[in-house]
């Protein structure tokens, strides 16, 4: 699955502004605007990062993200704020804040950080609990403890999709990312290449479907 992104902004239009370019980078996102609200959605939703204004109704933003903090929750918070002193971006980033931009931002930008931040986390492994290994050093594929015998082309199709649960790949990204020279490859190269690799994992796995296709989009890596 995507990283779930917490917006904790009251200004309705920035918001819903922010929540259309995450959605767009393949981020889950919600919004909240109320500072008493913050706390208890964090522990139902337990996002992988948190976008943080300051100046909120009914708790400072500082106030939450220190109290995120002591109670020994790591998730990265990313502050949100028009307050652009240099002693107030100390203290956000000494309350426990992960990196302070200020506002008025770009959202182009503000999601550049949100995937810095993320980059800096230890990846979780999509397939581990499904009995899924992936094995970069020698190029194997092992589902339940056994070789999927993908060729070192499939491999590389198959880690380019399960690196990132959740995102859709274009065709063209997927050319791009596994071939020297993608210019002497057509799409019905890349969907074939998806079939054997869908086939070669079925035999192991028969029971679910890892290699999803999005109508008109391309592909996506999925355990359901």
């Amino acid at each position: 699955m995507s990283a779930k992104i917490l917006i904790v902004e009251d200004e309705t239009e920035l918001a819903h502004l922010l929540l259309d370019y995450l959605h767009a980078a393949n981020y889950q996102a919600e919004i909240i605007s109320d500072g008493n609200q913050v706390i208890p959605k964090v522990e139902t939703m337990k996002p992988d990062l948190i976008l943080l204004d300051l100046m909120l109704p009914g708790k400072h933003g500082m106030e939450i993200c220190e109290e995120i903090r002591q109670q020994g929750n790591d998730t990265p918070i990313i502050i949100m704020t028009a307050q652009i002193e240099e002693s107030d971006r100390l203290r956000g980033l000494e309350s426990g804040a992960d990196d302070y931009v200020c506002k008025p931002y770009s959202p182009r930008e503000l999601v550049a950080r949100v995937k810095a931040v993320l980059r800096r986390l230890p990846q979780k492994d999509a397939g581990a609990s499904s009995g899924i290994e992936l094995d970069r050093n020698t190029g194997q594929l092992r589902i339940g403890g056994k070789d999927a015998n993908l060729t070192a082309l499939e491999f590389h199709l198959f880690d380019l999709l399960y690196s990132e649960p959740g995102r859709i790949f274009s065709r063209e990204q997927i050319m791009d990312r596994i071939y020297s020279d993608y210019r002497v490859i057509s799409d019905r190269t890349i969907d074939s290449h998806i079939k054997k690799v869908r086939k070669k994992i079925s035999v192991l796995m028969p029971q679910k479907e890892l290699i999803h296709s999005v109508y008109g989009a391309g592909y996506k890596f999925e355990i359901n």
